[in-house]
């Protein structure tokens, strides 16, 4: 997470006071982690821990005592706002470590022990381990991913051994797992998971998610142990059970839950039974293959500056509740291949399009729905309170209603979707608990239990009895005075409350004479104008209500336990939470169909590809937003025919015309629908993609010594050694990052591997026009263009795809529209001009390259040469004609001569050099 924030060295403990030999004892327990020590009211830090978390919370830094001679230094935040202060430490890549006094403050007297109150750690709080909603993002998980190295297989290398993943969601209770094939399948699980905190093997990489590395393990015990331990704490013998689990699996799954139960003091929280997700070969089985770079590329649920606002989730979402907006992004982030699960997604979502009313009232039941998964992972683990056990009796009501939605007169759950019949027949699994939590909870509920006020008025008759002792003690009190006043014959008598004395009776000096006749009362004070007495029954009355407010809180904290167990036992709550939150989604899609052209695709088991009308979803939000609106900033939409005899375009074209926009909006397409959502399309027919590639936008990664050119590279070979006749790639500009001519060779060599080798769907995008001639040799190959006009001189972007190949790449036109001074624009049209002139006289035929296979013979012995423009002799005459030339005593005239010397013996090496370079070609 972050190693280097805290000192790995912490002073020695040798003549620590009571309190601090407490503080270093715990400190050795975790000794990566902040450590807050509760002391009171606050949470104190010490030592380096308080130096590091006063930086990272920018609070003030100070001292407490001294240890070995010198100052201790330390910081602190209060109990009450802990979880604010957690939340930036957490960000800051902290691991923090609460201690909590486990023992109630003591009250003087004899025989009471001295010395510090016992504490001991309660929670280790990290990154993967967060339960509170102040600490989670809603519509976000919060994975805790744990990685193990499995047995090598017989012939398989150690790079090639399996690997097992295994990931709980600790506020929710999902628990996964899947066995990969290897560090590429690793790659793309964690560019679906992102998870929050990762446990993996020392040696094992992790690309991008490095930083998200948590704290060195033990490693798991022998799969045989790691299986029977797995198992236990879900009440099975056997981890077959549960399914089928690869040893790997079983191992990575022991060390997940390990941790949790770690962090939660020993406790664990309430898990589902662990699901395998199954075995892939290439990445994980029944989901469409996702590199990180293709992630990157097409801002699925992030954009590149880390925010929503522009991914494809913030523009296609529509839904009410945070349970359903996590799993619409898990729907995004990891598309399916399995055409059942497909359909039946889009049966859902159709059905409610097709029923508006049914859906607008569904939306409004749900709207009201809080996280019912999130609530029961707090209270499992003891950090429930009120509003928790609100949030399942308000979940529950809104499955009501949900259901009630559904069972309209024109449904049943015979002409209900498979997904949304599944879901009614939950939603009506937990009504006794609905109206147990609905009697036992108040409206209002506070913020934390310790307020008070949790537990309904007349749901505990004990606990009415203590409440109306301890709200109504004026009453008590009131009554009591009055029945005293009458009984020792003083009307002046007052019972008042006093600080060292308690609840005392209070006469004037000319009554206590009288008072001290009484038996039954004794003088406790007197003064110049009054006597204090106190009776037995008094004494017993100020005892009771000094404790009625405590054993008014105990007794509450005992029947909210009992409303929290009662929960827990329900096993249908997970159930319930799943389904609202798929209901959600299938509102949202069919709202997002409403909304405008959105069609439901067809999709198939064959390598069909035809998308009508197809637009970019990200874009057109964009364009569509309030204020930009309008028919200039109309989107255009473009189709795009990959069928089995046309699989590859070839698309040419200048930058700005919306060639990158194509590509992604094909990319995206296949995303939404192979997600089971709507598509941004007239029409769509999509054969089953099993593995995507998308490589639009250049980038370096300077951090690893990679430039732009060795990324592309990179990704290209990635490209060539994956991809297969299932696959779709979307490519833009191979072999811009070096020479022309290696560039031109490149490209062409990928051209023709797509087509002849991997046989893949294909976009290629490029601004070397000559590979459309190549649409003669290769059959599947349609070389298409981005419409552009010139207009008074202007250039119009038509933003519209056609057949063709394009004449010229505009680089001028758009450097003049990116604001290039206009100097510099005309000095380069120019060269342009004089530069195509020169190319289009040298210009060598078609092919410029042996196809794969046929090089000439020798040619590829000999290494590659640079060859200089000029020769010897040809340098050493233009030197001597440079020599001889006296600028400062130049007419015109002759300075004019000299520079036509000049101009001839470089029009004379030039014409050498462009025909040594023709004759190289071949």
């Amino acid at each position: 997470m972050n190693p280097d924030v805290i000192p790995d060295e912490v002073p020695l403990a040798e003549g620590a006071s009571p309190a601090m030999a407490q503080w270093f004892a715990l400190k050795a327990r975790h000794p990566d982690a902040l450590l807050f020590f509760r002391m009171g009211d606050f949470y104190e830090l010490f030592f380096a821990d308080a130096e590091a978390a006063a930086a990272a919370l920018d609070i003030s830094l100070t001292a407490r005592g001294r240890h070995r001679g010198e100052p201790i230094a330390m910081c602190g935040v209060p109990v009450h706002a802990a979880q604010a202060y957690l939340a930036r430490l957490i960000r800051r890549g902290f691991r923090v470590a609460v201690a909590e006094q486990t023992e109630p403050a003591r009250k003087p007297g004899p025989g009471v022990p001295k010395g510090p109150l016992s504490r001991d750690i309660v929670r280790l709080v990290t990154a993967g381990t967060l339960t509170e909603d102040e600490l989670l993002e809603p519509g976000r998980p919060s994975l805790l991913l744990a990685l193990a190295e499995g047995p090598a297989r017989r012939g398989a290398t150690r790079f090639a051994a399996p690997i097992g993943a295994a990931w709980i969601d600790v506020s929710t209770g999902l628990f996964e797992t899947v066995s990969l094939a290897g560090p590429g399948a690793l790659a793309e699980l964690l560019g679906r998971l992102d998870p929050a905190e990762i446990l993996s093997p020392e040696g094992m990489a992790l690309g991008d998610f490095e930083s998200r590395r948590g704290p060195s393990q033990i490693p798991p015990p022998a799969p045989a142990a790691a299986r029977a331990r797995l198992a236990e704490p879900f009440g099975a013998a056997s981890l077959d059970a549960f399914g089928t689990f690869s040893d790997e699996e079983a191992m990575a799954g022991l060390v997940v839950l390990d941790y949790v139960r770690d962090s939660q003091a020993g406790q664990l929280p309430r898990l589902s039974r662990p699901s395998s997700q199954g075995n892939g070969e290439a990445g994980e089985a029944g989901r469409l293959g996702l590199d990180p770079a293709t992630r990157a590329s097409l801002e699925l649920l992030r954009s590149r500056d880390g925010s929503t606002e522009h991914s494809l989730f913030a523009c296609v979402s529509h839904t009410v509740t945070a349970p359903g907006s996590r799993m619409l992004a898990s729907w995004i982030a990891g598309p399916i291949t399995d055409l059942g699960r497909i359909v039946a997604r889009q049966d859902a979502w159709s059905f409610l399009a097709g029923e508006q009313p049914c859906s607008a009232l569904l939306r409004l039941a749900l709207r009201g729905a809080p996280d019912i998964a999130r609530a029961l992972g707090r209270l499992s683990v003891g950090r429930g309170q009120p509003r928790d056990l609100g949030a399942l009796r308000d979940g529950l009501f809104a499955a009501r209603e949900a259901a009630s939605v559904l069972d309209q007169p024109v449904h049943s759950l015979a002409t209900l979707p498979v997904l949304l019949s599944r879901a009614r027949i939950c939603l009506d699994a937990a009504q006794a608990l609905e109206q147990r939590l609905d009697q036992a909870l108040a409206a209002d509920l506070p913020a934390r239990l310790d307020d008070g006020g949790a537990i309904a008025a007349g749901f505990d008759g004990e606990l009415d009895a203590e409440r109306a002792l301890r709200d109504d003690s004026r009453r008590v009190i009131a009554a009591l005075q009055m029945q005293y006043a009458q009984r020792f014959g003083v009307a002046s008598l007052k019972i008042r409350h006093h600080a060292q004395l308690g609840y005392v009776i209070e006469v004037p000096v000319s009554a206590a004479a009288q008072m001290k006749t009484h038996g039954s009362v004794v003088l406790r004070q007197g003064t110049a104008s009054s006597a204090r007495f106190s009776t037995d029954e008094l004494a017993d009355l100020d005892r009771r209500i000094g404790e009625a407010a405590e054993r008014t809180a105990r007794r509450e904290r005992l029947v909210f336990a009992s409303l929290v167990a009662e929960a827990l036992a329900q096993p249908d709550l997970p159930a319930i939470a799943e389904a609202l939150a798929l209901l959600d989604v299938a509102q949202s899609c069919a709202t997002l169909a409403a909304t405008g052209r959105w069609c439901r695709p067809t999709l198939s088991d064959d390598a069909a590809f035809c998308l009508t009308a197809a637009r970019h979803p990200v874009v057109e939000a964009a364009l569509t937003r309030p204020g930009r609106a309008s028919a200039e900033n109309r989107f255009t939409p473009n189709a795009c025919d990959l069928s089995p005899d046309r699989r590859m375009m070839l698309l040419t074209g200048p930058n700005m015309a919306g060639k990158s926009t194509f590509l992604r909006q094909t990319a995206l397409a296949v995303i939404l629908a192979q997600a089971g959502l709507p598509l941004p399309a007239d029409a769509a027919r999509i054969g089953l993609v099993d593995r995507l590639f998308s490589r639009v936008g250049a980038s370096d990664d300077l951090a690893r010594g990679r430039s732009t050119f060795m990324v592309e590279m990179i990704e290209t070979a990635a490209i060539l050694n994956l991809a297969g006749p299932r696959s779709l790639v979307v490519v833009d500009e191979i072999g811009r990052g070096t020479s022309t001519l290696d560039g031109l060779a490149i490209a062409w060599a990928v051209l023709e591997s797509l087509h002849g080798a991997q046989r893949c769907r294909t976009i290629f995008a490029t601004h070397f026009h000559e590979l459309g001639e190549l649409a003669e040799t290769l059959p599947g190959l349609s070389p298409h263009t981005m419409s552009v006009r010139e207009w008074k001189g202007q250039v119009v972007f038509r933003h519209e795809v056609v057949k063709g190949v394009a004449g010229r790449s505009w680089g001028v036109h758009v450097a003049r529209l990116a604001g290039v001074p206009e100097p510099v624009v005309r000095r380069a049209g120019r060269l342009l001009a004089s530069l195509e002139k020169t190319r289009a006289a040298s210009k060598p035929p078609l092919p410029l390259f042996a196809a794969a296979g046929s090089a000439v013979p020798g040619r590829d012995a000999e290494p590659d040469t640079e060859t200089s423009t000029f020769d010897p002799s040809e340098i050493a005459a233009l030197r001597i004609a440079m020599d001889a030339i006296e600028p400062d005593q130049l007419t015109p005239r002759e300075a004019l001569d000299a520079l036509y010397r000049l101009k001839s013996i470089f029009a004379a090496s030039h014409d050498v050099a462009v025909a040594s370079s023709v004759d190289t070609l071949f």
